[in-house]
C-alpha cells in the first residue's frame, strides 16, 4: 500500500488497469452458493450491428450500480452479459458490406457463403462492442457470456418451438402480413413503428351495375384498389340500405363486385362506404373471412405492381397511384382530394413504409399466451418501476393478435420444419428427419425462413441459464430479479419474455421491471445519426473518464423519463471525482500510519458527532433510495453529502485540530475523517467503481476490493439529532458571518471581533463551539451577550434562529451597502411568513393536514417573525446612521 495518492485525478492512469485486476482475480464471477441470496440480472443483449452507443451507456450503468451494491449487501449477485444476433439489422449491414467490397448480391454468393461472412462479422462487431462495455465498468460475469444464436441458445430456441407446435400454439397460415420492399420480410407489428404523414383522401366514385347510382368511398391508398373485392357499409345505414347485396363496378378494372353489409364500418366516419380489400389491409382481411370473399394480391415482394394490376403491372406502388389517379380523374371517377394527415407504418430498421401482404408464414396463437402474462402483473408477481407502465404493457396483452414470427432472411435460427416434395407433408422436429413420416421420402427440405429476431430473445432470462437442460445455474439464478430495460422495447421483448419465461419454466422470468426513458441531446431531441446529435460515450470515457459519465448518467436518472445530455453536467461530475480525489489526498497526508485506528479511544467532539450522525442518516436514505429504484435520488444526495459536508465543512472543521498539540483530539480527528471517507467510497462505489477502487488501495487496513467489502449499515448509536441541531447552528452562524465579511468586502486576512446576543439555549452552544467561529469565520474573539447592551454603533448584523450576530467593523463598513443587504433579507423574510400565513389561514390545510405538520407550520412562523423582527430593528438602525 502507498500511502499518498497521486497529485492530480487522472482516470487513464488506473481505469483500464483496474478493470483489468478485477477480471483476473474473478470479483465479477457468481458461484453458486445455498447461503447466499442470488440477486440476477441478464443483460439486454445488444445488437452486434454497432457499437456502444449513448443508451446502452445508460442501461447498463443502472444494471451495474444495482449489481455492484446487491455484491457488496451479500447476495451472490449474477450479472450476466451477450450479444444479440438482430436477424434483420445484422443481415443487411452483411449484404451492404458484401456489395461493397465484392459487388455481389447474397444469392450470388450463396446461403452457406453468406452465413460464414455473417458469422465472421459477429466475431469482429460481437467482440468490439463487448470491450466497449468493459471499458464502462460492467461488473458482468464474462465466464458466462452468451450469444442468441449460441448452441446452448439454439437448442432452447428449436425446443420451444417444436413444444408450442405440438401444442398447437403454432401454425402455418396464409395471412395478411406486415410486409418490408426493402428488407423484403415480414415484420411482426411489434417491428412496425408508425408516423403521422401528411397524405391525401382520394374521393372516388364506384357505379352502381345498370343505373345512375354511384357509392363514394374515400382512400389514402388509390392503387389498393385494384385489388378490391367488395364494398362495405353498417347494415343499419338507411343512405345505404337498398343497395346492400346490388353489384358495383369497379373503376378502370370493370370488375364486379358486391355490396356487403358489415359492423365493422363507422356510419359516421368519411362517406360510410369503405372499399374492401382483403389483400392489402388487415381489417378488410378479416372483413373478407366473415363474408367468404376472394383475396386478390396486386403487389411483387418490392411493392412493384404485379401481373393482376392489368397496364399498371411493373410500375413501382407509388407511381401507380399517379398514373391511376390521373386515370380516375379522366375517366370522372375522382370526385375530390383531400388533404389528411395519418400514421402511416414503417419498418423499425430501414424506414420503408410497410404493406400490408398476403403471405405464408408462421404464427404464434397468442391468446392463450397472454392470459397468464396478465394474471402475473395483476396478481403482483411482476412489478412495474414506475407502475405508470404497467398500462401499456396490459394494453399490449389484451389487444394481441397472432405473432407473425417467420422472417424471409438467412442469419438467424432456421425454421425446425421440414417439406416433404413428394407429398407435401410439413414436419417439424428437433433434428431433421430421415424420411416423411407420411409417405416414407426422402425428399425432405428445411424451411427456407429463419424465426423473428423477438422469439429467441423472448427466452433469454432461461436460455441462458441451460434451459431446456435442468442445469443447476438454472435452479438457484432463476426467475431473475430485476429487468432493467428502456420504455421503447417494453412490447418488443419485455411482453414476449414473460409469456415465455410463465409458458416454459411455471415462472415470470424476473420480479421486476426497472423502466428507464432515452437519452436526448440538450434541446430534448432523439438522439440519431439523421440529426447528427449523437454522443460517443467512448469519446466521453476517454476525455472524462467512466465513472464522470457513470455519475452524470445516475444523477440525472429518473425511472421512466427521459433525461437530456450536457457536456456540462460530465465537467461537473468529472469536478466531483477531482474534489473526492483532493480530499482523500488530504486525509491520506494527514493520517498516522502507524496507528491503527479501529482501536484507538476517541474522544468526540460535536463536529465529529455531526458528521458520523449524517453519515449515518445518508447510509440509510441512500440504501432505502435503491431499494425503491431511485439512484438518481441517492446519487444525488451523495454528491451533497461528500461534497458539502464531508469536503467543505468537516475536513475544514478538523484542521485546527490536525494541526494541534493535542495527540489525542488529532487521533479522533484522524479516526473519523478515515471511518466517514471508506463509507463514503463504500456508498459511491456502485456509481464510481474506478475512482472508489484506486483510493480505497491506499488506505490504512483496506483488505482487497472495495466491491467484495461490506457495504455500510445504520448504527443507532451514531443517530445524533441534537448534534446535528447544534451543528447546524453553528454553521449557519459561519455562513451569515461569511456573507457580511464578502458584502462588506472585508479581505479574509483581516481578522475581526464577533458579537453572539442570544437566548439561553443558543447562548450555551456558541459558548462551548467558539473555537468553529474562530477558525472558520475569521474571528478574533467571540464575546457572547445575553441582551443587546454596549454593542458599537458600527456594526454589521445577521439574524440566525435564537440569536443575532454583530460585527462591529469600525470605519470598513459600507451603511449604504448594510441597508441594501438588510432590505433584501427583509423581502425574503416577507415572503417566507406571506407563505406559511397562508398555509395557515387555509382552512383545509388546517383541517386535513396531520396535526405535527400544523405545528411545525406554526413553529415556522413564530421562527420567521422572530428573525423579521430583528431585521427590522436593524435596519432603522442602519438609516439613523446614514442620516
Amino acid at each position: 500500500m502507498t500511502k499518498e495518492l497521486a497529485t492530480k485525478y487522472n482516470p487513464k492512469e488506473f481505469e483500464e488497469k483496474i478493470y483489468n485486476e478485477w477480471m483476473e482475480k474473478g470479483y465479477f464471477r457468481a458461484e453458486i452458493d445455498y447461503d447466499k441470496e442470488p440477486f440476477t440480472i441478464v443483460l439486454p443483449p445488444p445488437n452486434i450491428t454497432g457499437q456502444l452507443h449513448m443508451g446502452h451507456a445508460l442501461d447498463q450503468t443502472l444494471q451495474d450500480i444495482l449489481t455492484r451494491w446487491k455484491r457488496m449487501q451479500g447476495y451472490c449477485a449474477l450479472w450476466l452479459p451477450g450479444t444479440d444476433h438482430a436477424s434483420i439489422a445484422t443481415e443487411v449491414k452483411v449484404v451492404e458490406k458484401i456489395y461493397k467490397e465484392e459487388g455481389k448480391t447474397k444469392e450470388e454468393i450463396g446461403r452457406e457463403e453468406f452465413l460464414k461472412r455473417a458469422w465472421a462479422w459477429k466475431e469482429e462487431y460481437g467482440n468490439r462492442i463487448v470491450e466497449q462495455m468493459k471499458k464502462l465498468g460492467n461488473s458482468c460475469d464474462w465466464s458466462r457470456e452468451r450469444f442468441t444464436m449460441d448452441e446452448g441458445c439454439n437448442k432452447a430456441v428449436t425446443e420451444v418451438f417444436v413444444r408450442l407446435y405440438e401444442k398447437g400454439l403454432i401454425y402455418r397460415g396464409n395471412r395478411l402480413i406486415n410486409w418490408c420492399p426493402d428488407c423484403k420480410t415480414s415484420l411482426s407489428d411489434a417491428e412496425v413503428e408508425h408516423e403521422e404523414k401528411q397524405g391525401f383522401f382520394w374521393h372516388i366514385k364506384y357505379p352502381v351495375k345498370d343505373s345512375d347510382e354511384y357509392v363514394e368511398i374515400a382512400t389514402t391508398r388509390p392503387e389498393t384498389m385494384l385489388g378490391d373485392t367488395a364494398v362495405a357499409v353498417h347494415p343499419e345505414d338507411e343512405r345505404y340500405k337498398h343497395l346492400i347485396g346490388k353489384t358495383l363496378i369497379l373503376p378502370i378494372v370493370n370488375r364486379e363486385i358486391p355490396v356487403i353489409a358489415d359492423e365493422y364500418v363507422e356510419m359516421d366516419f368519411g362517406t360510410g362506404a369503405v372499399k374492401i380489400t382483403p389483400a392489402h389491409d388487415p381489417n378488410d382481411f378479416e372483413v373478407g373471412l366473415r363474408h367468404n370473399l376472394p383475396q386478390i394480391n396486386v403487389m411483387n415482394e418490392d411493392a412493384t405492381m404485379n401481373e393482376n394490376a392489368g397496364k399498371y403491372a411493373g410500375m413501382d406502388r407509388y407511381e401507380c397511384r399517379k398514373a391511376l389517379v390521373k386515370d380516375l380523374e379522366e375517366q370522372g371517377y375522382l370526385v375530390k382530394k383531400k388533404e389528411h394527415v395519418h400514421n402511416v407504418g414503417t419498418c423499425y430498421r430501414c424506414n420503408t413504409v410497410v404493406e400490408p401482404r398476403l403471405s405464408d408464414q408462421w404464427f404464434v396463437k397468442m391468446e392463450e399466451l397472454a392470459k397468464p402474462a396478465i394474471e402475473a402483473v395483476k396478481k403482483g408477481d411482476l412489478k412495474f418501476i414506475p407502475d405508470r407502465f404497467v398500462k401499456i404493457y396490459l394494453h399490449w396483452l389484451e389487444n394481441i393478435k397472432d405473432w407473425c414470427i417467420s422472417r424471409q432472411l438467412w442469419w438467424g435460427h432456421r425454421i425446425p420444419a421440414y417439406y416433404c416434395d413428394e407429398c407435401g407433408e410439413i414436419i417439424v422436429s428437433r433434428q431433421k428427419p430421415e424420411k416423411c413420416t407420411k409417405c416414407g421420402s426422402k425428399k425432405l427440405r428445411q424451411d427456407e425462413d429463419v424465426l423473428d429476431t423477438w422469439f429467441s430473445s423472448a427466452l433469454w432470462p432461461f436460455s441462458t441459464l441451460g434451459w431446456p437442460d435442468e442445469t443447476e445455474e438454472l435452479k438457484y439464478f432463476y426467475p431473475t430479479t430485476v429487468l432493467v430495460t428502456g420504455y421503447d422495447i417494453i412490447f418488443f421483448w419485455v411482453v414476449r419474455m414473460v409469456f415465455s419465461g410463465l409458458e416454459q419454466m411455471n415462472k415470470v422470468p424476473f420480479k421486476h421491471v426497472f423502466v428507464h426513458g432515452l437519452v436526448r441531446d440538450s434541446q430534448g431531441r432523439k438522439m440519431s445519426k439523421s440529426l447528427g446529435n449523437g454522443v460517443d460515450p467512448l469519446e466521453i470515457i476517454d476525455k472524462y473518464g467512466a465513472d464522470a459519465l457513470r455519475f452524470m448518467l445516475a444523477t440525472g436518472n429518473t425511472p421512466g423519463n427521459d433525461m437530456r445530455f450536457y457536456m456540462e453536467r460530465v465537467e461537473a461530475c468529472r469536478n466531483f471525482a477531482n474534489k473526492l480525489w483532493n480530499a482523500s489526498r488530504f486525509v491520506l497526508m494527514n493520517l498516522d500510519e502507524s496507528k491503527d485506528f479501529e482501536k484507538i479511544d476517541r474522544d468526540l467532539t460535536l463536529s465529529d458527532k455531526w458528521i458520523l450522525s449524517r453519515l449515518n442518516t445518508i447510509i440509510n436514505e441512500i440504501t432505502t433510495n435503491l431499494d425503491k429504484y431511485e439512484l438518481g435520488i441517492a446519487a444525488q444526495k451523495l454528491y451533497d453529502f461528500i461534497w458539502d459536508e464531508y469536503c467543505d465543512w468537516y475536513i475544514e472543521l478538523v484542521k485546527p485540530r490536525l494541526y494541534g498539540e493535542d495527540v489525542k483530539s488529532k487521533e479522533t480527528a484522524q479516526s473519523v475523517l478515515l471511518e466517514v471517507l471508506q463509507n463514503i467510497l463504500k456508498l459511491l462505489h456502485p456509481f464510481m467503481p474506478f475512482i472508489t477502487e484506486e483510493i480505497w488501495h491506499h488506505l490504512p487496513n483496506s483488505k482487497g476490493s472495495i466491491m467484495v467489502s461490506k457495504w455500510p449499515k445504520y448504527k443507532e448509536e451514531y443517530n445524533k439529532p441534537l448534534e446535528e441541531e447544534k451543528m447546524e447552528l453553528i454553521m449557519q452562524s459561519i455562513k451569515s458571518i461569511r456573507n457580511i465579511r464578502a458584502q462588506m468586502n472585508v479581505v479574509p486576512s483581516k481578522k475581526a471581533k464577533v458579537i453572539v446576543v442570544a437566548d439561553e439555549k443558543v447562548y450555551k452552544i456558541v459558548e462551548e463551539n467558539k473555537s468553529y467561529l474562530i477558525s472558520l469565520a475569521s474571528a478574533s474573539e467571540v464575546i457572547l451577550k445575553r441582551e443587546k447592551s454596549d454593542i458599537p454603533e458600527d456594526s454589521a448584523s445577521a439574524v440566525v434562529n435564537g440569536a443575532e450576530i454583530f460585527i462591529p467593523l469600525d470605519e470598513l463598513v459600507d451603511f449604504e451597502k448594510e441597508l441594501e443587504r438588510l432590505e433584501k433579507e427583509k423581502a425574503k423574510l416577507e415572503k417566507e411568513l406571506e407563505r406559511v400565513n397562508k398555509k395557515l389561514s387555509n382552512e383545509g390545510f388546517i383541517s386535513k393536514a396531520p396535526e405535527k405538520l400544523v405545528e411545525e407550520e406554526r413553529q415556522k412562523k413564530a421562527k420567521y417573525q422572530e428573525m423579521y423582527d430583528k431585521v427590522l430593528e436593524r435596519i432603522e438602525y442602519t438609516k439613523s446612521k446614514l442620516k
